[in-house]
């Protein structure tokens, strides 16, 4: 199994950078390798400005069990606080999580399945280097999580829109919402039982997350 790395230039040189985002490929690589096989992947980095998160310059997309992207802005004035902090392992580990659930039981296509899907990446990458949550997974208080509870047919529904839960598009919702909420779900899940084997990191299924949420973050559903 091998991971292949592809460096999409044509939108702006990254060679300066090279050397310290592979370095933080492996050392995701190597973290997710304890835990679980590690699946043939195509790694793409590019350059742009668009994508990334203001606040990091960085940002990654899964497209199917096999690629996934990084594209990174050198030009953002947070870009090599990112770069130093480990940002970048962090993104690779999320985004690898969710190429091996979709090789799985899927990512997901009900709110309830995407929400956990989000959070379970997003803890793994807290398991696996006992990092607090990133930003997008604290965005939120208790009491605006209480305010935009999802009722169960919420959660089983397929219209959802992705954009305004995660991101806040529309301002029907606030930006990282959807993040916040999934992050709190999943930890119900881990404080509820054992400590998950890699296995079931991937590939345990949303409704039982979900159940276990019921409890405290879901409480009222």
């Amino acid at each position: 199994m091998s991971w292949h790395v592809h460096w999409l230039e044509a939108s702006g040189d990254l060679h300066p950078w090279r050397e310290i985002i592979a370095a933080d490929i492996a050392i995701a690589r190597d973290a997710i390798s304890g835990m679980l096989p590690l699946p043939t992947l195509d790694i793409l980095v590019e350059r742009g400005s668009d994508e990334p998160l203001p606040e990091t310059g960085t940002t990654g997309f899964a497209y199917r069990p096999s690629l996934f992207s990084l594209t990174l802005d050198p030009d953002n004035p947070n870009f090599a606080t990112a770069l130093s902090n480990g940002d970048i392992r962090r993104t690779v580990v999320h985004e690898v999580h969710h190429c091996l659930r979709m090789a799985g039981p899927g990512y997901g296509a009900t709110l309830g399945e995407t929400l956990v899907s989000e959070g379970l990446a997003g803890e793994f990458v807290s398991h696996l280097f006992g990092t607090p949550p990133e930003p997008w997974e604290s965005a939120v208080s208790d009491s605006v999580l209480a305010a935009h509870r999802p009722d169960p047919a919420m959660l089983a529904g397929t219209d959802h829109d992705h954009g305004a839960w995660f991101f806040g598009r529309g301002g029907r919702y606030p930006r990282w919402l959807g993040y916040t909420l999934g992050y709190r779900i999943v930890g119900d899940w881990l404080a509820a039982g054992p400590a998950p084997d890699g296995d079931t990191w991937v590939h345990v299924p949303a409704d039982t997350v979900l159940a276990a949420a019921r409890g405290h973050t879901l409480a009222a559903v």
